[in-house]
């Protein structure tokens, strides 16, 4: 099912930095797991999907002991292959996101090889996504062009 996914964290003293604030290996952890459901909910098939690569993950405020982070997650393009989820997160219910950034992942089989998902993003699902689609689109032919 092709939604977005919501997921709410609370942030304790364990999962501080040196500075008091969010560690960053933290975030990413909980940012990549809000990505794999998004794109496991969207393929149907969890047992089928490796995370290859997370990028563009840009921190702009952060967040401190107590403070609550909801991380929303949806697909924001697809490859033959692959599916690459945005995310952005929100602290305390701040409007403007503290974090944005991918995660791309690649369907595979048992045996691990990759496999085409034949899944396609609708154009008016794009279009409500715009900004995180034309980022990862352009994140993509960065990667293309080396």
């Amino acid at each position: 099912m092709l939604t977005m996914t919501r997921t709410a964290r609370l942030v304790k003293s364990q999962d501080l930095n040196h500075h008091g604030t969010l560690f960053a290996g933290r975030i990413a952890e909980w940012f990549t797991e809000s990505c794999f459901l998004a794109a496991s909910r969207w393929l149907g098939k969890p047992e089928d999907l490796v995370c290859v690569k997370i990028h563009g993950l840009t921190f702009s405020k952060p967040a401190h002991s107590g403070d609550t982070v909801e991380i929303v997650a949806r697909p924001v393009r697809t490859g033959t292959k692959s599916v690459t989820v945005g995310a952005e997160v929100y602290v305390n219910d701040d409007a403007n996101p503290a974090i944005r950034g991918f995660a791309t992942f690649v369907t595979v089989d048992g045996d691990g090889k990759s496999y085409p998902h034949g899944l396609s993003l609708p154009a008016e699902w794009i279009e409500a996504n715009r900004l995180l689609h034309d980022e990862a689109e352009r994140l993509q032919a960065e990667r293309t062009r080396f």
